[in-house]
């Protein structure tokens, strides 16, 4: 079994997420804290190999706990559930190497999805490494599987804020959306999106309005 530690502000919100990841398979909550500091002694006493943290917490912002939580448990496996929508909160998750980045309000069907992804890929480390081919395994993670991929004139780490942004979205969203959200320009971010479209990542569909060219929005696959 995962062991999970659900830290959110809000007690009953902590409750339903514990609802969720209960309900699905190969996973259970050992705990749940309300603050930084309980997330913390927590962690300590349960040894949780997973951590569903919200960022917005009375003591501290979730981003600055995660060093404090990998200074007790080095190994401990982050995946942000969140408010926070702004372009900061999600390069400093990229840095800090969260599994994923869940915007709320989602479903639980959204919330199983990225367990059962970090439950496949956390399975997919080998007793032994053997081979340059299990290390690339180990890091098929998205955002990992386009490098030596990209199109000359775009950047990994440009890549990484994209495809971070693209699934932290519940739905889709835009090329204009996407820019605002990591900082660049509506015509880089849409580069960005049509190259993971190309590689399967990212799928698009169109919106019809009255009058004009559609609009293609994107989502996550």
């Amino acid at each position: 079994m995962i062991k999970v530690l659900v830290v959110d502000d809000d007690f009953m919100v902590a409750r339903i997420h514990r609802g969720f990841v209960d309900r699905v398979d190969g996973f259970e909550v050992v705990g749940t804290a309300n603050s930084g500091d309980q997330a913390v002694a927590a962690l300590g006493d349960l040894a949780p190999d997973l951590v569903l943290l919200d960022l917005y917490l009375p003591d501290v912002f979730g981003i600055d706990l995660i060093a404090r939580l990998r200074a007790v448990q080095p190994d401990v496996d982050i995946l942000v559930i969140t408010a926070a929508r702004e372009a900061d909160a999600v390069r400093g998750a990229v840095r800090q190497g969260v599994v994923n980045y869940l915007l709320k309000p989602f479903g639980f069907e959204d919330l199983r999805a990225r367990l059962q992804e970090y439950a496949r890929r956390r399975a997919s480390v080998p007793d032994q490494v053997t081979s340059q081919a299990d290390v690339d395994r180990v890091l098929a993670a998205p955002t990992r599987q386009l490098v030596n991929r990209l199109p000359k004139g775009l950047s990994q780490e440009t890549a990484d804020l994209v495809t971070a942004a693209l699934r932290a979205t519940p739905d889709n969203l835009s090329a204009a959306e996407c820019a605002e959200k990591i900082g660049i320009s509506r015509v880089s971010a849409r580069r960005y999106l049509e190259f993971l479209t190309t590689q399967g990542q990212a799928e698009v569909t169109l919106r019809y309005g009255t009058t004009g060219r559609p609009e293609r929005r994107y989502n996550w696959r």
